[in-house]
């Protein structure tokens, strides 16, 4: 049965990857503009131009060049990036490690943080833990994510000056030995605990700014579930018999108030990446939300395509994870 899952799954990712391609690539050519003479710069020649054009196939009708991609991409070539002169593959691999750093570090600031916090709420109902649940969640959902990065970045870095204010480690430093080009992960692998605690002190700010959107409503998700599940027949059976506070609470109640929040928990990973852009832009992070960034005036199609898809990608990855874990949770939960 779970090989069938995720069969199906992965037939159905193939579809939405396609979908998302075709909109994708649709809405980036109805966009006003030249990548050509974008690229050839304001003084170019008209030749130049037109030579441009026809090297990077920009003088095919639009369907020709969307087949044209397709073919690339399913031979692990996303094209040249228009911005940086690079094929997009290049780029992805030096720009989405540190956008995986980030969103893994957020999402486990968000976990830690947002679950224990959403069973206090719940358990403390209407008292003073609630109440600082609820503003949390209620400020995560409503403060703007670039606005939430600049007062933060005012705060801790212009006033209190506890924390950089960007960059994934100090203009000059030495980088670790790249292994998987998360810079906290290889330096650990690598024993060089100095840029450890560097690249640590950097993600901080950024991560934690991430997180609180997400850390929101995994708060809001746990106390709603954890209020519902404390309600039913077999809790009140559980304190009846003197089962202990805790063990009513985590190890009844939590398991089954989770359901609902392993589904929020999974779209998390995804809406964190998406969010990344913004926080990337502010505290100048060299990940693909930067580089996206930079592309999309530039009129760059193949590299906003190469990020949308990777979006696209982890999204329905997730979703798949979700559904897995289901299975471990409830054992009642079956796919047909």
């Amino acid at each position: 049965m779970l090989a069938r899952l995720i069969i199906r799954r992965l037939i159905f990712l193939v579809f939405v990857l396609f979908g998302l391609s075709v909109v994708t690539f649709s809405l980036s050519h109805i966009v006003p503009g030249d990548p050509a003479r974008l690229m050839a710069g304001p003084r170019a020649s008209k030749s130049a131009v037109e030579k441009i054009r026809k090297k990077y196939g920009l003088d095919d009708p639009v369907p020709v060049q969307y087949v044209e991609y397709v073919k690339k991409v399913l031979h692990g070539d996303f094209g040249d990036s228009f911005t940086s002169r690079r094929p997009v593959s290049q780029d992805l691999k030096k720009y989405l490690p540190a956008t995986l750093e980030l969103g893994l570090y957020a999402f486990i600031i968000s976990t830690i943080i947002g679950v224990p916090l959403g069973v206090l709420s719940a358990v403390k109902r209407d008292k003073w833990p609630d109440h600082v649940a609820r503003f949390i969640s209620i400020s995560g959902l409503a403060l703007p994510v670039f606005w939430l990065a600049i007062m933060a970045q005012f705060l801790f870095f212009g006033k209190l000056g506890w924390l950089p204010d960007g960059g994934r480690l100090p203009i000059g430093a030495d980088t670790p030995r790249t292994i998987t080009g998360l810079y906290t992960v290889d330096a650990l692998l690598t024993g060089e605990w100095n840029i450890f605690l560097t690249a640590l002190k950097h993600l901080a700010l950024p991560a934690l700014v991430l997180a609180y959107g997400s850390l929101a409503v995994i708060t809001r998700m746990v106390r709603g579930g954890m209020l519902e599940v404390l309600t039913q027949d077999y809790i009140r059976t559980a304190r009846a018999k003197g089962v202990a506070a805790n063990s009513v609470v985590f190890g009844h109640a939590l398991k089954n108030a989770l359901l609902p929040t392993v589904t929020s928990l999974g779209l998390q990973i995804g809406l964190l990446l998406s969010g990344a852009f913004l926080v990337e832009i502010v505290f100048s992070w060299p990940g693909i939300g930067r580089y996206a960034v930079a592309a999309i005036p530039r009129l760059d199609y193949n590299a906003t395509m190469a990020t949308t898809l990777i979006i696209a990608f982890v999204f329905v990855l997730m979703n798949l994870v979700v559904d897995i874990l289901y299975l471990f949770l409830d054992p009642r939960i079956s796919y047909t």
